[in-house]
């Protein structure tokens, strides 16, 4: 099947440059939001939808960015959902990251409908989704992501991981590497101030070595610019390390390093407020717990807090 037309919805801080990048490659693109002021910025390479049922008429593919589990479940069939709204064949493609449970029960449900699907998130953050190189971690049947590659392609690297909600489970291990490596950038980067070392020196001297890393790389500029304005959000961090967590609990795994990391950012979003900071923040709760110590000497940039 040859994907001409493309619905995205959800276009906030990814699903925008990825649509912008999806026009760009030669589709056809319809994007809906549910605040649509944020949809209307794309109307000059798009055509924006009044509700998500239009929006997928004509759709040979549809790719759903946003927050989790329940929204893309209502999106897909909920009241106003999009599943039968949609021409019968249609790809589903959900790149928000969502438990795999629910990724496989919703290709199940889709297929009853005559839809198919693919669980496709992604890695790489604001960034990756402005320069259209996500990693794509898909699951689905061969055929189908055969199918929808050339769209893939056009927002990143895309790989087929396996079988319905593997792409969401490798997506949580990718989440598993990011969380608890920020940790270690930010204790690391703090240990070398306290121990007489400049922090964007050290970063620089790393680079190169075993510790390279793209945490490192950019992460680690963010701690020492000291700016947790978002490009990932601390609470979607959160999520994706609960997910990770149930999902290790009913493979009777133990991840301690994943339980520590949790609970730092649990107290990040909850205790402190912090949940709409970029995840790099980790380093705010780790000058929490040790008063006194702050890296750097600049301004901290922040959002609003969120208690």
């Amino acid at each position: 099947m040859s994907i001409r037309n493309v619905t995205l919805i959800g276009t906030g801080i990814m699903g925008a440059p990825m649509a912008r990048n999806i026009a760009k490659a030669g589709f056809a693109v319809t994007v809906w939001n549910r605040t649509r002021e944020k949809a209307e910025a794309l109307s000059d390479v798009a055509t924006v939808a009044d509700d998500p049922r239009q929006a997928v008429a004509n759709a040979d593919a549809v790719v759903t960015m946003v927050d989790n589990s329940p929204v893309v479940t209502e999106i897909y069939f909920g009241a106003n959902g999009i599943a039968e709204a949609s021409p019968e064949g249609a790809i589903f493609i959900d790149m928000s990251s969502i438990q795999p449970a629910v990724a496989r029960d919703h290709a199940e449900k889709l297929k009853s409908l005559g839809r198919r699907h693919i669980d496709a998130p992604v890695s790489g953050g604001e960034k990756g989704a402005r320069e259209a190189t996500l990693a794509i971690m898909a699951g689905g049947n061969l055929d189908d992501f055969q199918d929808a590659e050339p769209l893939l392609v056009s927002m990143g690297r895309p790989t087929l991981v396996g079988v319905h909600g593997a792409g969401q489970v490798a997506k949580l291990a990718n989440q598993v590497i990011v969380a608890v490596t920020i940790g270690a950038v930010s204790e690391a980067m703090l240990l070398a101030q306290e121990g007489g070392c400049d922090p964007a020196a050290l970063r620089s001297a790393l680079m190169g070595g075993f510790a390279t890393s793209r945490i490192l790389d950019l992460h680690g500029e963010r701690m020492t610019e000291r700016n947790f304005l978002p490009g990932g959000p601390l609470s979607l961090q959160l999520k994706d390390i609960e997910n990770a967590l149930e999902v290790a609990r009913a493979a009777g795994l133990k991840l301690p390093l994943t339980e520590q990391t949790r609970d730092a950012y649990h107290a990040l979003a909850h205790d402190l407020a912090m949940g709409r900071h970029d995840h790099s923040a980790y380093l705010l709760w780790l000058e929490a717990i040790n008063p006194g110590k702050r890296l750097g000497t600049g301004e901290t940039k922040e959002p609003a807090r969120t208690g």
